[in-house]
């Protein structure tokens, strides 16, 4: 058994709080996430070297990731199992039981949290006699990685307002970090134009290709062009689903006459990545084949992007791979079949003033109905035969 959340949820179901500098439940107190003081947010900013292979070039670049950085001596993070984690990690803590405490977060939290642990309360599902022979035991959900990644890509090759990973902030720290300096401030207080953005003219000819051109087989996409603000000059209402096909099926090519070539292969690997992460059956061999493209595909992106775009949700994809290799194929394992299910039980909602009992009226009704159809004559058509 496993449990499949969102990534706040995964906090209240592992007792692992997932934000702050331990946000990642995987490398727990190995994180290599530091804080931005003037974007004044955590970041896992050149986090990823440490998972490529000892030797390779990258590792002792000190030039395009943190400055004077040199990545040769570091190791990546244990992947523990469930008797690693729960003898040497949380027994070691003591952190209140959630019958103890419930699942609000707001009991009180034990020394060293937030620095050595972001233990703040043991999960419930330590009681069952089979949770510590777990190496899998909580999900991180692709679907929800997927669409912040998009996002987190998008506003910032859009610039848009409020939303962007790009600002006077993002810049300072540049600054501060890292051997940019066609990324500096200049001494009229004025950002220079970054090569990962668009231009008007290329914002322009990209909205108008996915509101005009881009066609997918009916039923396989929602209405891509309504989700066009060109008023704006941005996308906007953009669902899960329409996140899934145009990083997968778009990114990995739309960009090659609007961005410059490095920019484009960077954000293609990450569409490919997904894309053959989510297919329907996956080899182990192709797994271990994602574990060294992913950590690449970062790679490239810290050369690019600012350290302010580097948030949780750019991190997780690197683990996602071994959870693949432990849980098979993502299909079993997202949000998607739930997200729907809870589709179905929202349009059972006939008294919003009390819609969880109408649900429950509703689907109640709907069983019975369901189970009364068997004792009708087979030449009697019902609503399910």
């Amino acid at each position: 058994m496993w449990t499949i959340s969102d990534f706040p949820a995964y906090g209240m179901l592992s007792g692992w709080t997932t934000h702050g500098k331990l946000s990642c439940p995987v490398c727990m107190e190995s994180t290599k996430s530091f804080y931005l003081p003037n974007g004044r947010k955590t970041c896992w900013f050149d986090c990823h070297r440490r998972f490529l292979p000892h030797g390779h070039p990258l590792r002792r670049n000190k030039r395009d990731f943190l400055k004077g950085k040199d990545a040769s001596r570091e190791y990546p993070p244990e992947c523990l199992t469930g008797e690693q984690v729960y003898y040497e990690r949380l027994d070691g803590v003591n952190p209140p039981k959630t019958k103890d405490v419930g699942g609000n977060g707001h009991e009180n939290k034990k020394p060293g949290y937030g620095k050595q642990h972001n233990w703040h309360k043991e999960s419930i599902f330590w009681e069952l006699p089979y949770w510590k022979d777990l190496n899998l035991r909580h999900n991180l959900d692709v679907m929800h990685i997927e669409k912040n990644f998009f996002d987190n890509i998008m506003n910032t090759l859009c610039r848009v307002n409020g939303k962007s990973k790009d600002n006077i902030m993002s810049r300072m720290d540049i600054e501060q970090f890292c051997l940019r300096p066609h990324l500096h401030i200049d001494t009229e207080g004025k950002a220079p134009f970054p090569p990962f953005t668009l231009t008007e003219e290329a914002r322009t000819s990209l909205l108008e290709c996915v509101k005009h051109a881009v066609k997918f087989p009916d039923s396989y996409f929602s209405d891509l062009a309504g989700c066009v603000d060109m008023d704006k000059r941005k996308f906007s209402g953009m669902k899960s689903h329409d996140c899934h096909v145009f990083m997968e099926r778009l990114l990995p090519f739309i960009f090659a006459e609007l961005l410059d070539r490095n920019v484009h292969l960077a954000l293609s690997g990450v569409g490919s990545f997904f894309r053959d992460l989510c297919s329907r059956t996956l080899h182990k061999n192709r797994v271990q084949i994602l574990k060294q493209n992913i950590v690449l595909i970062l790679c490239n992106l810290e050369k690019i992007f600012p350290p302010s775009f580097f948030d949780v949700m750019e991190h997780l994809p690197t683990h996602l791979p071994y959870e693949a290799e432990l849980g098979g194929p993502v299909q079993y394992r997202w949000m998607y079949p739930f997200e729907r299910f809870f589709k179905k039980l929202k349009g059972k909602a006939k008294n919003k003033r009390y819609a969880a009992g109408s649900i429950v009226e509703s689907y109640i009704n709907d069983e019975i109905a369901y189970f009364s159809e068997h004792y009708f004559a087979a030449n009697i058509q019902t609503k399910s035969r």
